[in-house]
């Protein structure tokens, strides 16, 4: 059962729980709505979490409760409301929050599941590749929270929640002020590193701490892979860099799009290619001294060679015989270094409203779902594009399939396309055209006619998140589709459907 709220504590915390006196019992309505259930835990800071349910919506929600209210309880009731005004499928929906004086208590979603801190202790760490889609998670959630301008300050394996559904979540903000953006990213390389080996590297207080990293005379955690075998070198040198306040800190999208690169991968890290999010130019050493030895070296190599085509430019000068280099060819070596330090830009999530997507339904289809395809891009994961059911997964003998078109407004180059759907199973495609001829039967049936596949084949979704890397980087693209042919069996009855929740498209 999840344990929702355990995160940092803060010294404040640390001096000892609050007063529980008056503590509500079992089947007491909060608000006249919030009956409790069960009492879960009491987190790190002495506040009760319950399970509970909402009378009104029937629906269970989780129930922190802290004595007293008032001014002690500001901090927590102001980060719940804030936390409440973002929407994104990988953060804890924030329902209430009421401060009754003698108690305040903030109502959430309540998840199935357990803490990130839960499943290590007792799974032990995670392997590389579920490691990195839970950072993933966590990383497109902070990019949510920091588009608005705010900072969630209590990024921990506490806090990192995992569905039974698969679903990760980010819970518990308890921003002060003095948590910054940077202290968010610092933290999503902790969660890489806990879940890879069991430790935490960041400091703590209070009798519920995680165990500490290793660590050397310095103090610097050691490396996972100088604690655990197996993990690959370019996962290693990700989260320390992330760790090291030495090497600049990306940003949340930009962190988001390269552990999304990395996740896609899945396990085959050996052509991931370097980092894509820009590192700090300042001339402080970095952690990693071998990659600065072989930097000075090819230096000294390329100073080298331009000494010796210096001298032989010199002695040369007196001689009458025609050079036998061509024009073409010189100056080649030289630029070569220089273009291969040029940082690639990061890919960063391309921002859809409801004006930019619309259902492809051919050929002469009932256009029922018309105007469902907002859903996919409300940053909602509550509502979605649900198909109609149909008595066969390839919608019939008739029928090619269904899609989102996407319009794009201009030609972009694009770097990926991220699909999540209610659960696994659907076949689909990216395809893509140079116009959008109608939104009517007959422009679905030119799409199908004009519009091309993008990859050598179809995907089966084998999770309930896809991701479609099929761009060609030389190319721009504005009209996408997003095709699906095969859907999954319904979750209910007989027959075939499928709800589409978030369609993001990622370019430059």
């Amino acid at each position: 059962m999840t344990q929702v709220g355990e995160g940092h504590e803060t010294a404040a915390d640390a001096d000892g729980p609050v007063m529980t006196f008056g503590a509500p019992t079992v089947g007491e309505v909060l608000a006249e709505r919030y009956q409790l259930e069960e009492h879960v835990n009491d987190d790190s800071a002495g506040r009760q979490v319950w399970r509970g349910i909402d009378v009104i919506l029937r629906r269970p929600v989780a129930v922190v409760l802290r004595y007293p209210g008032g001014d002690s309880a500001a901090e927590m009731l102001q980060a719940a409301v804030d936390a409440s005004r973002v929407i994104h499928p990988n953060l804890v929906g924030v329902y209430d929050a009421i401060d009754e004086g003698a108690r305040a208590y903030v109502v959430r979603e309540w998840v199935d599941g357990e803490s990130l801190r839960e499943l290590v202790a007792t799974d032990g760490p995670l392997d590389p590749g579920r490691a990195t889609a839970i950072a993933h998670s966590i990383a497109d959630a902070l990019a949510a929270v920091h588009a608005t301008g705010m900072v969630h300050g209590n990024v921990h394996p506490g806090t990192t929640l995992i569905g039974d559904d698969g679903r990760v979540v980010l819970a518990d903000a308890r921003a002060d002020s003095a948590d910054n953006v940077e202290g968010d990213i610092r933290a999503v390389g902790g969660i890489l590193y806990f879940a890879l080996t069991g430790h935490w590297p960041h400091a703590e207080v209070g009798g519920s701490a995680l165990p500490d990293a290793n660590r050397d005379a310095t103090g610097a955690p050691a490396a996972p892979r100088q604690i655990r075998a197996g993990i690959p070198a370019y996962l290693d040198d990700l989260t320390m860099d992330l760790l090291d306040s030495r090497v600049a800190a990306p940003e949340a999208d930009a962190l988001a799009a390269e552990l999304s690169r990395l996740d896609a991968a899945e396990e085959d890290y050996e052509d991931v290619g370097p980092l894509r999010f820009t590192q700090n130019t300042s001339p402080e050493p970095t952690r990693s001294t071998p990659k600065i030895i072989v930097g000075v070296a090819a230096l000294v190599v390329i100073a080298i060679i331009g000494l010796v085509f210096g001298i032989r430019a010199i002695s040369s000068s007196g001689d009458n015989k025609p050079a036998n280099t061509t024009q073409a060819g010189a100056g080649t070596d030289a630029q070569t270094p220089t273009d291969e330090q040029t940082p690639a830009p990061a890919p960063k999530k391309i921002a859809l409203t409801a004006d930019m997507v619309r259902i492809v339904d051919p050929p002469d289809g009932s256009r029922e779902d018309t105007g469902e395809s907002k859903y996919t891009v409300d940053g909602d994961p509550d509502t979605a594009w649900e198909t109609q059911r149909f008595k066969q997964a390839n919608f019939g003998n008739f029928k090619p399939g269904m899609g989102v078109l996407v319009d794009l407004g201009s030609a972009r180059k694009l770097s990926e396309i991220q699909v999540e759907m209610s659960h696994p199973g659907a076949t689909m495609d990216i395809r893509t055209g140079n116009d959008d001829p109608g939104d009517n039967s007959a422009g679905d049936e030119k799409i199908m006619q004009t519009f091309k596949r993008l990859g050598d084949s179809e995907t089966k979704a084998d999770g309930t998140r896809e991701v479609f890397s099929v761009f060609n980087p030389d190319q721009t693209y504005r009209y996408v589709l997003v095709f699906l042919t095969k859907l999954p069996p319904a979750d209910e009855g007989s027959g075939f459907k499928v709800s589409v929740q978030e369609i993001e498209v990622y370019g430059y």
